[in-house]
């Protein structure tokens, strides 16, 4: 991808762009490699690094959203539903199928109230009983009837439920198994994205810790977060993919605008085999009395449990709290009533805020996860459109930003080049198609680089078939593994430093791996990879120094992560 400094230097020498994005989230990434395609000069700017905000607080699901049905929202759960095929068929290293069960403890619950929620006449939320969770999933699957790439959904009486999955709460009437889709890395989705479009087209630029402070005629002010300094472009149109910070950024444009609602969310990652195992790889889905939907599923050799949704103002003060912990682990033991789970199997936390509309409704559930554009025009003031990107869902980012796209491309008097529906993303382009074209790569790869086969299968898993880019780079010079961050050695730090945008030691630790959010970081690994980086970067000890300060501080404020800092 583009170096830093030579977006920053050219900027300065050349201001003017056709499109700047302001947030890197998968909105504004989706949007920004859908322009770059499109040959648009485009320019995306964050604040922090790319997908931090929002899309970094998923629940690393790609679904239809099968409890918006009952809101009426048919055309977005639809449209989701078939952009959560094109993910599983574009980006099927980061992409997979999720059998989802979900214990149902009540026939006939909801009858009455679905149906009047649906007419707006209703808005206390409810437990839904059988007979509605068969009417959804059966209008799940006749969406996709026409682009099916995962199984239809069955039944399972008590009897059989109790028996295939032991520790089950034996309150249960049934319980029902459908398929949906979960993604271990979203945000190195973002990365790949990010890489396909510098890669497409020299006109497509991308800059983290870079905000947008002031608009005024035909400039937008920018400041780099690193070094302070401000400097001007003149964008045609500028699109506002900020998220649940839209109207700040407005605000920052001195556009006053009431376009975000959010609430958040918080998430659970659990170290709990126990739990792991009850899951028997399915995804739990289901709902408390008060109506709140619950998941957890298996994230690799964890568990991931949410979520919450709760009004929020400022999305800055988003955190998992103390009740909110107890609220989640509480719902596990709905499911598992005999399970021990507590605290002391909190290995992360993590809390972002949905981008929702403004609404009056009462409550969160009824509003709209739809997307929307929300255009400020021209006037005496600013000089070009500011388009904001309000709602959507991680699962339909491509079909918002092929939405923007046309309205930039239609400002722009400018005729769409190609369409992104089939195109693959990263490591998704030419993925095997079955167990032995997979293991063929991996053995060619292993052949062709000297490498392990296990170690180029370690690989495959965490990049898909840019297997063969990483392994030639790691077998290019001598590597050794890291000794307290065990998968990963010196050259695959090195790899992912130089070319993945990584400007802070958290970059790596959250959105370029998983490490942190498993929960496999200690003070001797947060050492360890600091040094890697701080050769590549060209840290000296005050800025690694700075680095470890900055991680430990944020992690315990926002993460409950508490990483001792070790005696110098």
């Amino acid at each position: 991808m583009a170096n830093r400094q030579t977006i920053l230097d050219t900027l300065r020498e050349q201001p003017d762009v056709s499109v700047l994005i302001i947030g890197g989230g998968v909105n504004g990434i989706g949007t920004f490699r859908d322009l770059a395609l499109q040959g648009v000069d485009v320019l995306l700017v964050d604040k922090a690094d790319f997908c931090s905000g929002a899309s970094a607080a998923s629940s690393h699901m790609a679904h239809g959203g099968l409890r918006y049905l009952e809101n009426g929202e048919f055309r977005l759960v639809h449209e989701a539903l078939i952009e959560r095929n094109r993910l599983l068929q574009n980006a099927p290293h980061y992409v997979h199928p999720l059998p989802t069960t979900i214990p149902i403890f009540s026939w006939f619950s909801g009858m009455f109230n679905a149906p009047l929620k649906f007419l707006g006449l209703l808005d206390k939320p409810s437990e839904r009983g059988a007979i509605i969770i068969k009417a959804g999933l059966t209008m799940y699957d006749w969406f996709t009837r026409r682009f099916r790439m995962t199984p239809t959904h069955v039944f399972h009486s008590r009897a059989e439920s109790l028996v295939t999955r032991p520790g089950l709460n034996p309150g249960i009437v049934c319980t029902a198994t459908y398929y949906d889709a979960w993604m271990p890395y979203p945000e190195r989705i973002c990365i790949e994205l990010l890489a396909d479009a510098e890669t497409s087209s020299d006109k497509a630029r991308a800059l983290n810790y870079v905000s947008a402070i002031d608009g005024e005629a035909d400039t937008v002010t920018l400041r780099d977060e690193l070094t302070g300094e401000t400097f001007t472009v003149k964008p045609q149109i500028v699109i506002n993919a900020a998220g649940p910070w839209i109207d700040f950024v407005n605000q920052a444009l001195d556009e006053s605008t009431n376009f975000i609602g959010g609430t958040k969310g918080s998430h659970l990652v659990l170290d709990h085999p126990e739990l792991h195992k009850l899951c028997d790889g399915h995804e739990l889905f289901f709902e408390n009395k008060d109506g709140r939907i619950t998941l957890f599923f298996p994230l690799l050799d964890r568990v991931l449990v949410g979520t919450t949704d709760i009004h929020i103002d400022d999305p800055e003060q988003a955190i998992c709290t103390d009740e909110e912990i107890d609220y989640m682990l509480d719902l596990i033991r709905v499911v598992f009533p005999d399970l021990d789970v507590n605290r002391s199997h909190v290995v992360f936390q993590f809390c972002g805020v949905r981008p929702l509309p403004s609404s009056d409704a009462t409550t969160a559930g009824q509003i709209s996860r739809d997307h929307s554009i929300r255009a400020i025009e021209p006037d005496s003031r600013l000089s070009y459109p500011v388009l904001s990107l309000v709602g959507g869902k991680w699962t339909s980012f491509r079909a918002f930003s092929e939405q923007v796209t046309d309205n930039v491309l239609a400002r722009l008097k400018q005729q769409r080049l190609t369409t992104t529906r089939d195109r693959a993303i990263g490591g998704g382009r030419d993925y095997p198609k079955n167990n032995v074209d997979r293991k063929a790569l991996i053995h060619e790869t292993a052949v062709e680089t000297g490498l392990e086969v296990e170690h180029v299968q370690t690989l495959f898993e965490r990049y898909g078939t840019r297997v063969r880019e990483i392994a030639a780079y790691l077998a290019a010079e001598p590597d050794t593994p890291l000794g307290y961050t065990p998968g990963y050695s010196r050259r695959e730090v090195q790899f992912l430093a130089e070319t993945e945008k990584v400007v802070h030691l958290d970059d790596l630790l959250l959105r370029r791996t998983l490490l942190a959010m498993l929960g496999k970081v200690t003070p001797q690994s947060l050492h360890e990879i600091t040094d890697v980086l701080a050769a590549v970067l060209d840290w000296d000890d005050a800025r690694k120094q700075a680095e470890i300060e900055r991680v430990i501080e944020d992690w315990r404020f926002r993460h409950g992560v508490n990483l001792a800092p070790l005696a110098v």
